[in-house]
This record gives structure tokens, C-alpha cells and sequence, in this order.
């Protein structure tokens, strides 16, 4: 018969605990007394390791939805949506566990949204859906656990747990999407720092930066859910204190579980499980910290075992959650959709480029108007929207090698191009339906070119002017040539002779030639900047060449979106000062040859342009020769 002392320092996480000194005597297998009370609620168990006992701690945090009850059952509320460290200890060199907090279906309550392991050069991303990443990399996981650097990695019908071992100290962390239990246990002493630990930082020392940090601490203010009945709501709590659950009581106190549950449920929905969520995070708390099984909690409760979504994966503005009865889908979160609601609209505005436009719609917001996005197409019904797997937008698409249908107009003021997002038509018999028609319009314009006077003289050469039409661009440029081929644009070295002959381009960049061609209505002299000066001379009338001047030739004339004329410069009598250039042009749809101006002699004049202008609301780009 021998006997040994085993002293045993309080762990750093217990604050305030003395150390104790514990005697084990031993005969044959070794008779072991007890191992020591608990200290602060924390239980110790005998352990034999290497033919001696010792006693180890048996520690649990929680967290479930934003509140965090930590090793010795402190409780504390997570306000906000940022990422926030649980747990850091020197017994696991290396190893950080964070925890981010998103909102759901309120903006000013949060939930665990996700954890993350952090080791040396490391990162492990445990999500709801029992989705796990290793960095951008998806990992396969099973019942069967797979080491993945140094973390043991599994996935059960209660979740994805991952435990890290060192030496005989041990953190196994369980999180099944919306509650995690982090159970740590081993002999030796050292402080645990974080929400989990006795740490004395504040919150803010805690808040971790990361991708989901921007803006992550703004803070909102719903208004009160008035089917909340909290009365009610703290009885169901309080059933953690009676059969079969008080079996526990002794060994994991129920009043921070019991807290963190009417803190949640006063004020946010019993919805997607939360009532039952909240009882199964102590009934798990006590399997693994009191070793106690409760089997007829469910049966008591009638709470059904946990679904955590399993396999239905949602982007980062959406959650898993229930729409209906025992069906789970990918919901908005409520500050990402409330941008949305707030204008009646389904995603972002559309974007025009200058040969297509596409729009994108957010698949959980047409699923909350029970609108599924396979049954909706453009005009053409062949045209429907593709989902990006990732973010779960949908878009729609036309550009210049499939216009699905899309509609060009022209009023006096615009060229639109126009579709229509709609529901494809089906056949019922019903007397009655439930759900309105959907139709969404998409349309993008060109601004008929307006620009102010804006002269040059002829030796700097070009004028040019970026007209911004409301969602398209495009550039409108007016350059003086010496040259038949356009390759020598006029310079100021250049002396320009009285009946010199010049070729000027009217030429734009941003407009779809496919769709929308130029026409240069007319250009004009006068002695003076201003476009209605009292001498005037034209030199192209209606889209073709001034007919009394021989000198004047129109080429390329609504043909596309450039066209150029030629002229013999002149001054006019009895003036010496500049001569000021003037020209007004309008885009035109394309229809065939509709948009090129006949101009042969005495023949009726054809064209199909839509839009005019009035005469006391000009448009014309202008510049100016002087000798």
C-alpha cells in the first residue's frame, strides 16, 4: 500500500478558487476518494491517467442566439453583428475561436451566425446548413471523424463538431447552425480568455475585425412584435427548472438558460425552432458537463429533434429558416431586404452598358411573394433568369446577340429600349388563385444629344461633349479634316484658305450601332456664337446638303452612329470676325434604312425618325474657323 498527493491548482479560469490539496490512497486497482467539489459551478471528475488519478475540469459554454453563457454561468448579450472572440488559451497554442453574429428576421436582434477555428495559417469556417470551409475550400464531412490540421472534423445529425486535443487537455466544439456548446476539459492549469473565459475585457476589447466588419456596429430599432406574449414566453423558460430537466439542476444552474431564453424570445418570434432551440442548448449542456441524459424531454416538451438545414446552403444576405410548417429555405436578412421593401422592388436597379442590359433580383425576396424564378422570362418567353449559386441573384440578360424581345421607342426626349420581366402564363380551372401576376419593367435610355453651344476655332480642331443620359453614356465629338479620308485633323499650324475645302465628322462613342444610329438633321453659319444669330447660312437642311451650295456633300447620313460632310469655308460679306459652325443631330431606331434622309431633287423626303425637336429648344454641338 502506498500513498500520493496530488495538488490541484484551481484552473486560471476560476477566479478566486484556492488551490487544494487532495490525498488518493491505492491498494491492488487503487481505492480513489472523491475528487474535490466543484468550484463556481464547475464540475471536476476523476480521471486515471498513467496509473495515478487526477481530477479535470468539466467545463461548458453555451451560446445561443446572441447570448453567451460562459465556463462559470455568467451571462452576457451580444448587441450588435460583429465578430467577437469565445475562446484563447495557452493550453491550445494557437487556437482562436471566434464567433460572428448576424441579424435574422429583425434588424436589432442578432444570432450566432457562424464560427471560426483559427490556428496557425489556418482557418476553418463551421456555417449554418453544417456547411464547414477551410479557407475558400468546402469540406466533405461524416460520422466518422477526418483530421484536417490538426482538428478533428465531424458531422452528425446534431451538427458539425470539432475537437482539438493537447496533451490530455481537450476543447470538442458542437454548433448545429444556430446554438454551440463548447466542452473543455483537461488537467492542467491555465487562463481562458474570451466571452467564455474569466476574461476582464470589456465587449469592445473582444470584437474581432473581418470581412463582416463594415458597419457591423450600427445599432437598430424595430418595432415591438406585439404577437410576443413574454408571460408566456418566461413560463415555457422556466420549465428548465421542473421534470425531466431539474435533473440536471444540481449539477448545470438553469437561471443563465432560462436568461439567455426570454432574453431572445421576449423579443424576437418563436419561430424556426427557437423555443425548442433554447431547451435543447441546456439539455446538451447537461450530457456533456453533468454526464446527466434526459430522454423524455422531447416527449414532454413535444419538441421534435433538431433540423439544422441540413445541405440547404444560403449566400451571406440571406439565413436558413422556416417559411412554413416543416419546410426550410434561404430567408433575406432583414437589413438586407429592407432596402428592397421599402420601395416595393425585388434587387438592384438596372444596368445599361452600350450593347446590353441585365438586371439582377434577389431569389429570397421573390421567394417571399411565393414567386419562383425558373416561371419568370422576358418578352421573349425562351429569355429567363439564371441564379448565381453563390450569392442567389437572379439575373436577366439582353444584349445585342439575343435581345429577348426587347422594344426600342423614341419620344422627343429619349431613345428607351424596354422589356418586360413577367411570370409565364399557365392554365387553371380554379374558381380562384391566391397570387398576384408579377411584372417587373426594364428599360434603359439614350438622351437625345443636347448640348450647349460650345466653340472652338477650327486650328484646335475637335469639340467635343460627354452627354449622361440617365443610365447609358455616350460621347458626341465634331472634328475638322483637311483630308477626303479623315486622317488629318485640323491643326493650329494648319492655315485654312477662303474656299478651302474641309471634311467635318460628327462622331459618337457609347451608342449600340445594332440599335440606334446618328442622323445630322442640319448644320448652319452664323457671324456670331449664338446658334439664332441674324446671319445665317445653311449648308445641310433636313438631312441632306443645302441644295443652292455645290460645294456641300452629306456622306454616310443615318447609316450608324458617325457621319461626316464636306463644304468650302467662307466668310460672310461686309464682316471680318469668325465664322461660327452649328450642327443638330438626332439619334434615330434603327428600322431597315429608315433613318437615312432621301435626298435626291424633287423626291418625296423618307425617313421614320421618332423624335424631333422643337425649334426654341435647339440641340447642336457648334465651332468656329476665323482667318
Amino acid at each position: 500500500m502506498f500513498r500520493f498527493i496530488l495538488y490541484l491548482a484551481a484552473l486560471g479560469l476560476l477566479k478566486g478558487a484556492s488551490a487544494t490539496n487532495q490525498t488518493f490512497t491505492s491498494s491492488g486497482e487503487m481505492d480513489i476518494t472523491s475528487c474535490p467539489i466543484t468550484y463556481y459551478g464547475q464540475k471536476y471528475d476523476r480521471v486515471y491517467v498513467k496509473s495515478r488519478v487526477i481530477c479535470v475540469l468539466n467545463a461548458v459554454c453555451s451560446v445561443t442566439g446572441s447570448t453567451v453563457i460562459d465556463f462559470v454561468g455568467r451571462v452576457q448579450s451580444v448587441p450588435d453583428r460583429c465578430g467577437y472572440t469565445l475562446l484563447q488559451s495557452s493550453l491550445f497554442p494557437g487556437l482562436k475561436l471566434l464567433a460572428v453574429f448576424q441579424e435574422r428576421r429583425r434588424k436589432d436582434v442578432c444570432f450566432l451566425d457562424r464560427l471560426i477555428v483559427q490556428l496557425e495559417g489556418v482557418q476553418i469556417s463551421m456555417e449554418q446548413s453544417g456547411r464547414v470551409q477551410l479557407g475558400d475550400k468546402v469540406l466533405t464531412l461524416k460520422n466518422t471523424a477526418q483530421v484536417v490540421h490538426g482538428v478533428e472534423l465531424s458531422r452528425d445529425q446534431t451538427g458539425v463538431t470539432a475537437k482539438i486535443s493537447a496533451s490530455y487537455d481537450t476543447v470538442s466544439i458542437l454548433f448545429d447552425g444556430y446554438t454551440t456548446i463548447i466542452h473543455m476539459t483537461g488537467p492542467r492549469a491555465a487562463a481562458v480568455n474570451g466571452l467564455c473565459g474569466n476574461s476582464t475585457r470589456s465587449l469592445n476589447e473582444e470584437r474581432v475585425t473581418g470581412p463582416w466588419s463594415a458597419g457591423c456596429e450600427m445599432q437598430y430599432n424595430d418595432a415591438p412584435d406585439s404577437t410576443i406574449n413574454c408571460n408566456a414566453t418566461t413560463k415555457w423558460c422556466n420549465l428548465l427548472k421542473r421534470a425531466p430537466f431539474a435533473a440536471c439542476n444540481k449539477h448545470i444552474n438553469p437561471e443563465p438558460f432560462i436568461t439567455a431564453c426570454t432574453n431572445t424570445l421576449c423579443k424576437y418570434p418563436a419561430v424556426d425552432g427557437l423555443k425548442c432551440q433554447n431547451l435543447e442548448a441546456y439539455a446538451r449542456a447537461c450530457s456533456r458537463n453533468g454526464n446527466v441524459k434526459m430522454e423524455s424531454w422531447r416527449e414532454t416538451t413535444n419538441c421534435r429533434e433538431p433540423v439544422f438545414c441540413k445541405d440547404r446552403f444560403c449566400s451571406a444576405h440571406e439565413f436558413c429558416g422556416q417559411r412554413n410548417v416543416g419546410e426550410h429555405s434561404c430567408l433575406c436578412r432583414a437589413i438586407f431586404a429592407s432596402k428592397y421593401r421599402s420601395t416595393g422592388t425585388f434587387g438592384e436597379p438596372t444596368v445599361c452598358q452600350q450593347s446590353s442590359t441585365s438586371i439582377s433580383l434577389a431569389n429570397c425576396l421573390l421567394e417571399d411573394k411565393s414567386i419562383d424564378y425558373s416561371g419568370l422570362h422576358l418578352n421573349d418567353q425562351a429569355c429567363k433568369g439564371q441564379m448565381d449559386n453563390l450569392t442567389h441573384m437572379v439575373m436577366f440578360k439582353v444584349d445585342g446577340n439575343n435581345t429577348c424581345g426587347t422594344v426600342v421607342m423614341a419620344n422627343d426626349s429619349q431613345v428607351i429600349y424596354k422589356n418586360t420581366i413577367s411570370a409565364r402564363k399557365t392554365s387553371h380551372t380554379g374558381l380562384i388563385h391566391r397570387h398576384n401576376g408579377m411584372v417587373i419593367d426594364v428599360s434603359c435610355f439614350y438622351n437625345q444629344p443636347d448640348v450647349k453651344t460650345y466653340v472652338i476655332k477650327v486650328q484646335h480642331s475637335t469639340s467635343i461633349q460627354k452627354i449622361t443620359s440617365g443610365e447609358w453614356n455616350y460621347n458626341l465629338t465634331m472634328t475638322a479634316y483637311t483630308d477626303p479620308d479623315r486622317m488629318n485633323a485640323i491643326q493650329s499650324s494648319n492655315n485654312i484658305e477662303m474656299n478651302q475645302k474641309i471634311w467635318v465628322e460628327l462622331k459618337t462613342d457609347g451608342l449600340d450601332e445594332r440599335m440606334v444610329h446618328v442622323v445630322t438633321d442640319s448644320c448652319w453659319a452664323t457671324d456670331q456664337p449664338s446658334p439664332n444669330g441674324s446671319l445665317r447660312y445653311d449648308l445641310i437642311i433636313k438631312g441632306c446638303p443645302n441644295p443652292t451650295d455645290d460645294t456641300v456633300k452629306v456622306e454616310g447620313n443615318g447609316l450608324g452612329t458617325s457621319n461626316f460632310f464636306s463644304f468650302n469655308t467662307f466668310q460672310f460679306s461686309d464682316t471680318a470676325g469668325s465664322v461660327y459652325l452649328h450642327c443638330r443631330l438626332e439619334l434615330c431606331v434603327k428600322q431597315d434604312d429608315a433613318c437615312v434622309p432621301l435626298c435626291h431633287r424633287n423626291a418625296r423626303r423618307r425617313r421614320s425618325v421618332m423624335s424631333t425637336y422643337k425649334d426654341e429648344n435647339p440641340t447642336f454641338i457648334s465651332m468656329a474657323w476665323t482667318y
